[in-house]
């Protein structure tokens, strides 16, 4: 009996890597998504429009993410520099004719539907500097990392010009993990230290009054509970009325009385918080926390340089998504316009996400299938 159950397991085993499907990834990605449609329709206030759209949006990453799943990870080296290229550009026609909204020019319009192209730059930057240093002499000689340090701030510049600094430093985050994890010398690393604490002051010159002033509200919100603090006073009173069991679903105040802003975007932690308490966002981290274990695993199971060094690119990106976004909304990081993975409404974001873990499931399920 024991024998049958064990050559049941590998049988399923295998039919789910014939499909190139890791069933611990999609299963804890579905339940992700399914407590953010939950929590988005409170926090659309019963807008069953915006659930509709989003619902499509998920479906749409679904077929992405499977789709990518079956590609060798060997293509994504050798489309790297090409799905950068056009990255590339399309950020430049950005700049010249993209659509404007709330005060930034970020998307394009391509009829049926529009983009934001600063997403793709996301996965193409690390893939690409990853693409490039996969076989490089270690430590890395100057010309090499003078390369990686300019593939990665150009598109960083086209982007911080929209302006979009939150997406431009999560691009030049990627990069620069993938140029450390391929090794530097502590001298060059200590150089590169030294003149980015030089540039510093004069990054604040070129920061825009709204990104200073989010700065200073960080330090004391209460100088002005009515503007520029507003976010984060509101989203803290949201978690905070929460408490352990929460106010319960669509009983959310905070979210359904509108004083929570951006309820469906970038705060949809605080409406989680208010209605589902403590033991809700329990669940959540617990989830998303079984999800990044699983994705450092499959980054240390890679079989090359260029699979590890991406699988840990993108698994970095994703912590920093949830970090960034849980820590501004409870206060104690900056307000930054960076959506919560997976639960924020969005549809450029998700699929670039679902995307993610496309080329996580390949570089795994194919491991697996040379292996055996």
């Amino acid at each position: 009996m024991h024998l049958l159950t064990c050559h049941d397991d590998i049988r399923r085993k295998t039919s789910w890597h014939r499909l190139h499907i890791d069933p611990a990834l999609l299963i804890t990605l579905l339940l992700i998504l399914g407590v953010g449609i939950f929590v988005l329709i409170s926090a659309s206030s019963f807008n069953m429009l915006v659930v509709k759209r989003q619902a499509i949006s998920i479906a749409v990453s679904l077929m992405v993410m499977l789709t990518i799943a079956q590609i060798p990870p060997r293509y994504f080296s050798l489309i790297a520099p090409w799905l950068y290229g056009a990255g590339v550009l399309l950020l430049l026609a950005v700049l010249l004719f993209g659509e404007t909204s709330k005060g930034a020019q970020r998307w394009l319009n391509v009829g049926l539907f529009r983009f934001q192209p600063s997403e793709i730059m996301k996965i193409a930057v690390p893939m690409t500097i990853a693409w490039l240093l996969q076989d490089k002499v270690l430590p890395l000689r100057l010309p090499a990392l003078l390369t990686a340090l300019a593939l990665t701030i150009t598109p960083c510049a086209l982007v911080a010009l929209q302006p979009d600094l939150d997406t431009a430093l999560l691009i030049v985050a990627g990069g620069f993990l993938v140029i450390f994890l391929a090794g530097i010398s502590w001298q060059l690393l200590g150089c590169l230290a030294v003149l980015a604490l030089m540039a510093a002051p004069i990054g604040w010159l070129f920061l825009h009054d709204y990104q200073r002033q989010r700065i200073f509200t960080f330090l004391a919100p209460e100088t002005d509970p009515l503007g520029a603090g507003y976010h984060i006073i509101q989203s803290t009173i949201a978690i905070g009325s929460g408490g352990l069991y929460g106010k319960g679903w669509l009983a959310g105040t905070q979210s359904n009385l509108q004083f929570l802003p951006e309820r469906t975007t970038d705060f949809i932690f605080a409406v989680l918080g208010e209605e589902l308490g403590f033991l809700g966002i329990s669940v959540l981290l617990i989830l998303y926390a079984y999800l990044i274990i699983r994705m450092v695993r499959i980054s240390l199971q890679a079989q090359d340089t260029f699979t590890r060094l991406l699988a840990v690119a993108l698994t970095f990106t994703f912590f920093i998504y949830i970090f960034v976004n849980v820590g501004m909304v409870c206060g104690v990081l900056p307000v930054m316009g960076i959506p919560l993975p997976l639960l924020s409404y969005g549809g450029t974001s998700l699929v670039t996400i679902m995307a993610g873990f496309g080329i996580l499931m390949s570089i795994h399920t194919h491991r697996k299938l040379l292996a055996t």
